[in-house]
Formats: structure tokens, sequence, C-alpha cells
């Protein structure tokens, strides 16, 4: 099932239930005092964060959220029953906004809940207007109507680090390399189209679909899936040996990132040169030299050689011990 991390719905949390008017019935009389009970409370419209980041495909399709109404009062003062409220699930890491009032809420640890809108109060039964001067009220009140909204629910991807870099750089077979995430690999623009995630030593690492110039605008795919390296702790930026210029492909994606957030360009970024099986030992050493005389420090690695494969895992955890 593919990862859905945006979805717009419509929820709606319970009425209140109606007060009504009704009397007590003693012997040898018509009727005694008022009797009729309130109305109970409607249900509210809870989002509860859940390890699970699949859970929002569930809703694909479905229309609006309704939390139960209350229940009307009875006789012999008998309060309605409150209406059941309806708890939705999303996945650890959303943004939730609320459209009509422009609030952001977000839920970052499992188990966390927010109750979104509240169920409308229970109106009176006749028994809460009786007074002195009115034994006998015939009053009573309707119930109120629950809060309704529409709600945006992001899902911004709690990861400690996310792999970055132009479409083909390699970042889906440096993660399936290093982690069991088994990424779908292959060689064409925006090969991953949703983020993967694996797991190095304890350490999550989500592969980001790759980016274009413009990204940050909302060309290509990438703009979809800045957002899922906004919490991260560290950037894994991957630029491939075998394209024409590599130091403009990596200034590309750090304008992409800046210019998408002024904080994703300031987080602690590894630098990998990737497929360095595909060039020369001459084009290595010049395009090393390249990055060097810029100040950068890259790392070399290719998925088909052990020694760099196993070096370039030992440097991530050692940047995501440091990170974290």
């Amino acid at each position: 099932m593919a990862l859905v991390d945006t979805m717009t719905i419509r929820a709606a949390a319970g009425r209140g239930g109606d007060g009504v008017v009704r009397w007590l019935h003693l012997k040898g009389k018509e009727k005694g005092g008022p009797a009729g009970g309130d109305g109970g409370r409607g249900g509210d419209v809870i989002f509860k964060a859940v390890r699970d980041l699949g859970v929002l495909a569930r809703y694909k399709g479905r229309g609006e959220f309704k939390a139960e109404p209350g229940e009307s009062g009875g006789s012999q003062n008998m309060h309605g029953a409150d209406g059941a409220s309806i708890t939705i699930e999303v996945p650890v890491g959303v943004s939730i906004t609320r459209l009509g009032t422009g609030e952001v809420f977000e839920l970052l640890e499992d188990g966390d809940e927010l109750i979104a809108l509240r169920g409308g109060s229970g109106g009176y039964g006749n028994t809460r207007f009786k007074s002195s001067t009115n034994q006998n009220p015939f009053e009573s009140r309707a119930g109120e109507a629950g809060e309704e909204d529409a709600f945006r629910i992001e899902l911004k991807m709690i990861a400690d680090a996310g792999l970055v870099g132009l479409p083909n750089a390699g970042k889906s077979s440096l993660l399936n390399a290093l982690t069991a995430a088994r990424a779908r690999v292959g060689d064409y623009p925006f090969t991953t189209l949703e983020p993967n995630l694996g797991v190095l030593y304890g350490f999550v690492v989500a592969d980001i679909p790759g980016l274009i110039e413009g990204a940050a605008e909302g060309k290509g795919l990438g703009h979809e899936f800045l957002r899922h390296i906004e919490r991260t702790k560290l950037i894994i930026h991957c630029v491939s040996f075998d394209i024409p210029d590599p130091l403009s492909a990596y200034r590309t994606v750090r304008r992409e990132l800046a210019e998408h957030a002024e904080a994703l360009a300031k987080k602690p970024e590894i630098l990998f040169l990737t497929k360095s099986d595909t060039v020369s030992p001459e084009d290595r050493a010049r395009i090393l030299g390249m990055f060097k005389s810029e100040g950068l420090e890259p790392r070399t690695v290719s998925v088909i050689d052990d020694t760099e494969l196993k070096a370039a895992g030992e440097a991530l955890v050692q940047f995501l011990s440091k990170a974290v």
C-alpha cells in the first residue's frame, strides 16, 4: 500500500442530547412535580498518534468523521447517555491544521492525543427550571451543536537522518546496502515515489525522493517530500560520481534545502560521493579535488565495494551519534 502522507478531512463532534419535559406520576394525582432529565453530552473528535506510517491510507476516500450525539434525557430525572467520541489515528510526527481557525498542532510521541473538536453540551430538562415561583415548568432546553471543521493532516516523518540528492544519486541503493530497507531501485528520474525507512544500529534513516532544481517552488516530486527531513537531526547528502558536474549537483540540492526552510541548510551534513566504481582513478581524484577546494570533505562509497561500504556505515553511525 502506498504511503499517504497528506490528507484533508472533515469532522464533526456530536450534538448534545435534548433536555425533556417529564412529570412525576404520584398515586391518586394526575401528575406531580417536574422530572425531566438533562440530555447527554455529544462525543468529541480526537486525534491519536500511533507508530504506523500507513495508517492514513485507511481513510482514503472516506467522508466526514462524526462522533455520536448525546441521548435525550428521560423520565424520573434520568440523564441521557453521553455520545461516544471518535478517535482518528494518525502517524507519529504529523502536523494537524484546523482550517477554520488556522491553529496548528503536532503529535510527536506514540500515544499523544488531541481533542480537536468538542461535543455539544446536553440540554436541560424541565426539573432545572423549577423555582419558588414556577413549581411546574414546561420549559426545557435543546442540546448544543458540536463543533465542526476541516483538518489538513501532514506527515512530517521523524527520522534521525534523511538521505537527499538529485534523482539517481544512489540514495536508495545506499540505504538498501546499509540497512534492510529494500527500497525500489531503478535508473530513471524520481525512482523513489515515497520515503523509505531503514534502521542502522538503532538509528532511523529516511530516503527522500530525488530533488530537481526548483523543488522548493513545487517542481517535480521533491517538493512534496522536503518536509520529511525538517525534523531529522542529520542530512546525508548523496552526489553521484557519474554525472557531468557533481559539484553543481551538490549546490543545487543545498540551494533547494535552504529555499524550502533555512533551518534545513543549517543541519549537520555528511556528504557521500556515490558510485565510485563508475569512474577512473584520475576522474575520482579530480572530482574529490573540486569538492575539497570548496572546503568540503566528501566520503566515497560504492555499494559493490565492501571496504568503502563498511567505512561509510561507520562514518554515518559516528556522525549520528554526535548529532542525535
